[in-house]
């Protein structure tokens, strides 16, 4: 029997992309500010909070794996179980640096290695979490439905984002307000966040649906090792030999490369000091710009994008939605320059590049998904998204020491510069999109 014929998406797709979020959020964004109030270096926080991307990077090497071992839903109520005992145990691990060592800024980032050895478990369960849980949503939903639905997913990935960016933040600058001791701010912060997600765990384990479509692409008595690993091979192979592979790859490199630059350097910027270059913010303040105001503009952007796109196919979207990618990049050119005090300005600076990142990611995801359909759609479309983690861990990685080498305001030029990329494969990517794609 198709349980998914008894609970309704509506029970299931929010908190499954909710849960889906949270953890890609903490890893990727709240190491970022932790690391930058704990006083490590930009070069060093930039590289390491980057090398975190690695496990969506290389997960296309197990993610066949979840094709053809158990379920689709056995993976994802796995992993989320294994991330809740990784959030209780980060909350145990976070060091407690002196003041004059933060303040100063040259807290080595060795104090936290066992806080990043924690951070890469969540992130490898994260990795494979996004991979059953997407496979789990193509499966579980009719076409007609995913397409109804990607806004609602992505809307609740983006309100875990205000959780984590937004709700997160404002808990640990509240705290630091309160106790002036940073350590123990993000101590709370992780215990609300290891509480929450264990709440949300135990819920899937009754709401999430056991499609009948859900199960391993082998026969239980076919599933030898050798028959996994030829089928494991297979998988790489039908999706190298797409049409238009290699225009695929290089659209999922360099679409979001300005972006890819501009994320890893936002909330340093937020953060530092007037003369260094920066808005001077405090860790409350940047929650509700960043993490709550950008991203409800964000989500809206988001929503937009997909009621647009299922309006007129990915194929007339496209333009519309690269150039919102790009322009709104302006924004924080002109924050660097003027460095203004006035809370209104800056949030409506970030408000506007949020808002054109959200409406230009859905054609990004809608690719991702159309270069996916065919027999192997949940490993390839893991494959894709590997790519799309790639694309944003390699200019991550250098995008601190390059900050630190020209200063805030020329690296925002460079951002506008690496717009050239995303018009430039847009060009070529548009030639191949079937125009039906996306419409209702």
């Amino acid at each position: 029997m198709n349980h998914t014929k008894n609970i309704s998406p509506w029970a299931w797709v929010p908190t499954l992309y909710f849960a889906q979020g949270i953890p890609y959020f903490i890893v990727n964004n709240i190491s970022v500010m932790m690391f930058t109030k704990m006083g490590v270096p930009n070069g060093e926080m930039a590289l390491f909070t980057s090398l975190l991307y690695l496990p969506w990077t290389i997960k296309p090497f197990w993610s066949p794996f979840v094709d053809i071992i158990k379920t689709k839903r056995w993976w994802t109520l796995s992993m989320q179980i294994l991330m809740s005992v990784a959030f209780i145990l980060l909350t145990l691990s976070i060091p407690r640096p002196d003041e004059a060592t933060m303040a100063a800024g040259t807290t080595p980032i060795s104090m936290f290695s066992i806080t990043l050895m924690l951070f890469i478990i969540t992130a490898f369960a994260s990795a494979t979490h996004d991979i059953a849980a997407d496979g789990f949503y193509m499966l579980a939903l009719k076409q007609s439905d995913q397409a109804a639905f990607v806004g609602i997913r992505s809307t609740f990935y983006r309100l875990a984002s205000i959780f984590g960016q937004g709700v997160l933040v404002a808990i640990a600058g509240a705290i630091e307000l309160r106790t002036e001791n940073i350590p123990l701010s993000w101590t709370i912060t992780m215990l609300v966040t290891a509480v929450l997600f264990s709440l949300v765990t135990f819920y899937h384990l009754f709401a999430v649906p056991k499609p009948t479509s859900d199960k391993s692409t082998l026969a239980a008595d076919a599933a030898t090792a050798g028959a996994i690993f030829r089928e494991f091979g297979r998988t790489f192979a039908t999706y190298f030999t797409k049409p238009g592979a290699l225009l695929a790859i290089v659209f999922m490199l360099l679409y979001r490369l300005p972006e890819a630059f501009l994320i890893k350097m936002c909330m340093p910027f937020l953060v530092a000091s007037k003369e260094s270059g920066g808005l001077e913010l405090s860790t409350a303040e940047v929650g509700i710009v960043y993490g709550t105001i950008g991203v409800i503009f964000l989500t809206l952007g988001g929503i937009l994008g997909g009621l647009f796109a299922s309006r007129i196919g990915l194929k007339k979207s496209i333009w519309w939605m690269a150039g919102c990618m790009t322009l709104p990049c302006l924004t924080f050119v002109y924050l660097a320059i003027v460095q203004p005090d006035n809370l209104f300005a800056i949030s409506t600076a970030i408000a506007i590049e949020q808002f054109g990142y959200g409406f230009g990611f859905t054609a990004y995801m809608l690719y991702m998904m159309y270069f996916s359909e065919g027999e192997f759609k949940t490993s390839h479309y893991a494959i894709c998204t590997a790519f799309m983690a790639l694309s944003m861990m390699i200019p991550g990685m250098f995008a601190g020491y390059i900050q630190e080498a020209i200063g805030y305001t020329d690296f925002f030029w460079l951002v506008m510069i690496c717009c050239f990329a995303t018009i430039i494969v847009t060009i070529f990517a548009d030639r191949r999109i079937d125009p039906q794609y996306g419409k209702k």
